[in-house]
């Protein structure tokens, strides 16, 4: 899953200083295995720059969107030591974002309206599988750390006779001091289609 990561992501990596890395992104690094490992949305994640892989401690990796993996990537090469201000803002709140977040690059919210419809509770149950916590906005809503800096929220509106169902990502005001727009939609791509997946109980 990390074909599509440039490999000069990895060798950038490689040649930082751990103590530096670690300071910035609140991760450890593992002198013995020279590899990084970040806590990021509930579970442990091991970066390897020098053998270019990423890898997920106890899920299966196939739970995260690949875009996930450039996104912690790239939260190790840029994260600042900026403690959340929990203030939250829209993508369309960000500077150039009313611009860069329409046609290919919209959020793709659809994938959870259209797993969920007005199913508020499986909603719930799926948000508080995959590690979050819940909210007192919209219809039902949940806090989730990407990563140590990087909080995000997810809210759902029951549609009705006159407006669909909806849902919203919401970013800590502080985003787009570690991440560009384009790793802002990978990471978005990657929340949706999380949160989208149907649960294993519902296929059987």
């Amino acid at each position: 899953m990390t074909e599509l990561i440039d490999r000069a992501y990895f060798q950038e990596l490689a040649h930082q200083p751990p103590e530096d890395v670690c300071h910035r992104a609140l991760c450890r690094y593992d002198e013995a295995e020279r590899e990084y490992i970040l806590p990021a949305w509930g579970d442990d994640f091991t970066i390897d720059p020098h053998g270019r892989q990423i890898g997920c401690v106890k899920n299966n990796e196939r739970d995260y969107h690949e875009y996930f993996h450039l996104f912690i990537i790239y939260y190790l090469l840029r994260a600042k030591e900026i403690e959340a201000r929990n203030e939250w803002i829209s993508e369309k709140d960000m500077d150039g974002g009313p611009t860069f977040f329409r046609g290919p690059h919209e959020i793709p919210t659809n994938l959870i309206t259209r797993r969920y419809e007005n199913d508020i509770e499986k909603f719930r149950k799926r948000c508080e599988q995959i590690h979050g916590s819940a909210l007192d906005m919209a219809d039902a809503a949940y806090r989730f750390t990407m990563a140590p800096r990087i909080p995000i929220a997810v809210l759902y509106w029951r549609g009705d006779d006159e407006f669909p169902a909806e849902a919203r990502i919401l970013y800590d005001r502080t985003i787009t001091e570690h991440l560009t727009l384009d790793i802002v939609f990978a990471l978005a791509v990657a929340i949706c289609t999380r949160i989208g997946t149907r649960l294993a109980e519902d296929m059987i």
